[in-house]
């Protein structure tokens, strides 16, 4: 079910009149402009690769959190400690894609005269897809890292109780002729927003995602929910879900762990951390020798012999930027339960019918 076109029966919407929609919601929450476009992107963007647990899906949720679960809209990220190759942001309880933003553009500036530089955030919230903040280094020639916190849904290796988040981790690779490698994914088989969009198509979950309470196994979405994501690799996912949880938060000060909150009560407001670096390849290596390079390790594993079942082999991120190039011009497709939520919060916000983004079957509908 994750080919490019797996969903073609799915209403498609544009990409440019979603993002204006979804901006136009963000700034009825009090943000400024620019942190709306900044906010409304990170979402649109997910969903044009395809990552749709991260994409738009998250409105609601933000929205409730911009309104009445605490974060503040108008709060305005701050460079609090730093030197040459390192800075320290407090979010100051702004939605986390604005920090992180703010602190990657901190490091790809100092990584361009220190060669290597790197980030910690604090007083931050939920920051969506973090190969959104990774990749911003690919035009600069760097290599993009981030890495977040997150709520505890996952046990530690032989354990049965929310201690971990998945706590995901995004690196990119610039390429020279070929689409650049952009690898973005959490220590678990999955996430809740991808469980909660296989709820929504009423599909079962595929072995190895989830486990129920008990921490026995599940492919059933409601169960997976109430219970415990599963570590991928075993112990080593749980180890490193662990270690990305300690550089996201204690090199900041944010919350760690079950410090951050709970599933059942909901994250504490700008608590959450995040770690981003920046590693300019021109300090250590031709950036043209160096993008050649990984054109070739891409071909090699194009070239691959193929196993039964699979008619090609894709590099990190090359599925992502396939989807990216088709839904640009065919439009997303969105699910009903996710369009009607949109339609539902716009409502709530006092947005009429007519600013709603058009589908292949007209607007939005009651």
């Amino acid at each position: 079910m994750d080919s490019v076109r797996a969903f073609d029966g799915e209403p498609r919407v544009d990409a440019a009149e979603l993002m204006k929609f979804v901006v136009a919601i963000f700034e009825r929450c009090g943000m400024s402009q620019a942190d709306a476009v900044l906010l409304a992107d990170s979402l649109v963007d997910a969903d044009l690769g395809g990552t749709h647990s991260h994409g738009v899906l998250r409105v609601p949720e933000y929205v409730e959190k911009l309104t009445v679960k605490g974060v503040d809209p108008t709060a305005k990220p701050e460079v609090v400690g730093q030197g040459p190759s390192f800075v320290i942001v407090d979010g100051r309880n702004s939605m986390g894609q604005i920090g992180a933003a703010l602190a990657m553009q901190e490091v790809i500036g100092k990584a361009a005269q220190t060669g290597l530089a790197a980030g910690a955030i604090r007083g931050s919230n939920h920051c969506g897809a973090m190969a959104y903040f990774a990749r911003m280094a690919l035009p600069h020639d760097m290599i993009g890292i981030a890495t977040t916190n997150a709520l505890p849904t996952m046990a530690p290796w032989g354990g049965a109780e929310r201690l971990l988040g998945i706590n995901p981790l995004a690196i990119s690779i610039p390429a020279g002729q070929r689409a650049p490698m952009v690898y973005d994914a959490a220590f678990s088989g999955s996430s809740h927003g991808k469980i909660r969009i296989y709820e929504q198509r009423g599909m079962r979950l595929p072995a190895g995602w989830a486990l129920d309470r008990e921490g026995l196994p599940t492919t059933d979405p409601k169960a997976a929910l109430d219970g415990l994501l599963a570590p991928i690799g075993g112990f080593k996912g749980a180890g490193l879900a662990m270690i990305m949880g300690v550089l996201s938060s204690m090199l900041s000060g944010a919350s760690y762990g079950t410090e951050l909150g709970s599933i059942e009560d909901g994250p504490t407001p700008g608590a959450d951390g995040h770690f981003v670096a920046a590693v300019h390849i021109a300090s250590f290596e031709d950036v043209e020798r160096f993008k050649s390079r990984v054109d070739a390790a891409i071909k090699q594993i194009h070239d691959c012999q193929l196993a039964p079942g699979f008619d090609r082999v894709y590099a990190p991120g090359e599925l992502e930027a396939i989807r990216r190039a088709e839904y640009r011009t065919q439009g997303i497709p969105l699910n009903r339960v996710t369009l009607a939520d949109l339609r539902k919060t716009a409502e709530r916000l006092g947005i009429g019918g007519s600013e709603y983004p058009r589908t292949r079957r007209g607007r939005l509908q009651r």
